[in-house]
């Protein structure tokens, strides 16, 4: 099984949050980090928000893939839904070319409704947007000269597209959160999905991606193809009480401007003992065997992605919770978990 760390990059303005400069300087100083622990991946998200510093992702990765050697730089989601699949496949196929084959794009409708207006398109059409450019997108990756047309974006007639990738197919994976449409889809194309679950129950999950696994077969690809991968909130120190003092205030504050009503303290532990939260929050082992329990409950899992940023935690404990994942985690893991397909 894989293992990686998604990120959203939070811009200055708080007492805990870095100033933006100092932010990005963190973000490379981790990800160099989890490349030399031996993390499989780092993947960045997008936001369009003043309090985010990811509105170029694909800029990031190029300053991380030049700082690595051999951790797999990813989009933790590109929202497809507002960019053009023409120039998105240009920017990751440089990408490519910069990190020597690294590359990978986790396409998505986007979790940033900023976007939408400052783009000039209608959030109304976000899932009509997504099929049509997803489509253009994976057309454009198999094929150096196209023919094309659809509803959103001007036609295409017989365009050549480059540069051209390192690998010879770049990898995109297909996000999905909880609309069975989008298991559905991510079957039917046979793309790898990567599934968000956050402060959830993986029993919410486990029929969505078994409606995948069964659009997968029905549309004739092969279990190998048909790839799982899952990113959920977590954070990891020596001792499980270590792990909640640090992880609970932060996430607390997180819920409650997300959600309005945050979990008490003690609501939170009770879920974290839960085998099927996919909230990971404690010592190495109890998060090592959580991961191997949810792999097993969904039939299977080929990658795991730690999503350390809501509780807001400073760079310094990032870089701790990193170490203990990398040095600690990860080879029990990689040990006990299965070859999947």
């Amino acid at each position: 099984m894989e293992i990686g760390i998604d990120t959203f990059v939070s811009s200055g303005g708080g007492t805990i949050v870095e100033r933006d400069e100092r932010a990005i300087e963190n973000l490379l100083e981790r990800i160099k980090f989890a490349d030399e622990l031996g993390f499989d991946l780092y993947g960045i998200g997008e936001h369009h928000g003043k309090d985010k510093l990811d509105s170029a992702p694909v800029v990031l990765m190029a300053a991380a893939a030049s700082i690595t050697n051999r951790i797999r730089i990813t989009s933790a989601v590109t929202g497809l839904s507002t960019v053009d699949p023409v120039r998105l496949f240009q920017e990751f196929a440089t990408l490519d070319l910069v990190s020597k084959g690294r590359a990978e794009i986790i396409a998505g409708r986007g979790a940033s409704l900023d976007a939408f207006p400052l783009f000039g398109l209608n959030i109304k059409d976000s899932a009509e947007l997504f099929t049509e450019k997803l489509e253009l997108l994976l057309k454009i990756r198999d094929n150096d000269t196209i023919t094309w047309s659809g509803k959103f974006r001007p036609s295409l007639d017989n365009v050549s597209v480059y540069p051209r990738p390192l690998q010879a197919s770049l990898p995109i994976w297909h996000a999905a959160l909880r609309t069975p449409a989008s298991f559905i889809r991510a079957g039917e194309l046979g793309l790898p999905l990567m599934v968000a679950i956050i402060d959830g129950q993986i029993d919410q999950i486990i029929p969505l991606v078994e409606l995948y696994r069964e659009a997968g077969e029905d549309a004739g690809f092969s279990k190998d193809q048909l790839k799982v991968g899952l990113h959920s909130m977590g954070y990891v120190a020596n001792t499980t009480e270590e792990a909640i003092k640090d992880f609970y205030p932060g996430w607390s504050n997180s819920m409650s401007k997300m959600h309005g009503l945050p979990k008490s303290l003690s609501r939170f532990e009770i879920d974290l003992k839960s085998t099927g939260s996919a909230l990971l929050v404690g010592n190495p082992e109890e998060v090592a065997a959580k991961i191997l329990h949810l792999s097993e409950a969904l039939g299977g899992i080929s990658r795991f992605c730690f999503q350390l940023d809501y509780a807001s935690l400073p760079h310094e404990k990032l870089l701790q919770c990193i170490e203990v994942i990398g040095n600690k985690v990860i080879p029990i893991v990689k040990q006990e978990s299965p070859v999947i397909y």
